[in-house]
Formats: structure tokens, C-alpha cells, sequence
């Protein structure tokens, strides 16, 4: 199963402290949507999304199609797909995608310890 590109998304109480933060980690600003609470950032490989006002707690986050400059790769499976292999294994989402869509979706499913993975697809 091959769910995308992996990042961290951190829900932040001030995006910008954070991203000054990790601005001095290393870390430079990719897709900056401040304006609308949240934004990517990348050190290397490692990639990381702020957040703020849009999540409760940090979750791991998935991008089927992307890679990890979030640029498009084909082929790659759908996040309706993906969806229906965890039901299949026995993982129920806490939140659904409609499978009767396309194109941009997501869903969440939560693992034994309670932290959230999403799978957010974006094309």
C-alpha cells in the first residue's frame, strides 16, 4: 500500500512564531498560506505542515499523488482505494471519503494510542 508523501502536521497556537522557529532549524517555507492558518515547510526531505486553528492535536499526515515537493506523480492510488484496502484489513476511519467522488478527498483513521494519520489528497 502506497499512501503518498509523509509529512508531520502541527497544530501550532501562532503560525508565524513557528515558522521563525523552524525557520532556524533549518527548515524554509515552500506553499505559505499563512493567510489562511497553515503551511508547508521542508529541511532536506523532511517535511512538515503548520497549522493553526484547524486541528486539535499534530497527526501524521499522508498525500497520495504528491511527492515530497508536492509536486504530482503518476501512477498513484486513490484515496478512495486506500480507504477501502484499511477497511478491508480492519481499520475504520473516524472520518470518511466519499467513495461515489474524485479528485481531492481525505479521511482519517486513528491508530491504538489515538494519533490521528491523515490521508489528504489533493488532485
Amino acid at each position: 500500500m502506497n499512501l503518498g508523501n509523509f509529512s508531520v502536521s502541527l497544530a501550532v497556537k501562532d503560525i508565524h512564531a513557528s515558522r521563525k522557529f523552524y525557520e532556524a532549524l533549518g527548515f524554509t517555507a515552500f506553499h505559505d498560506q499563512s493567510q489562511h492558518g497553515w503551511m508547508i515547510l521542508k529541511n532536506g526531505d523532511t517535511v512538515i505542515g503548520l497549522f493553526q486553528g484547524m486541528f486539535e492535536k499534530n497527526m501524521l499526515c499522508f498525500n497520495p499523488g504528491w511527492d515530497n515537493n508536492g509536486q504530482d506523480i503518476d501512477p498513484f492510488t486513490d484515496v478512495r482505494e486506500l480507504q477501502r484496502q484499511l477497511k478491508a484489513r480492519g481499520i475504520t476511519p473516524v472520518k470518511e471519503v466519499d467513495e461515489s467522488t474524485t479528485g481531492r478527498g481525505h479521511c482519517i483513521v486513528v491508530d491504538p494510542d489515538g494519533n490521528p494519520i491523515l490521508l489528504d489528497q489533493h488532485r
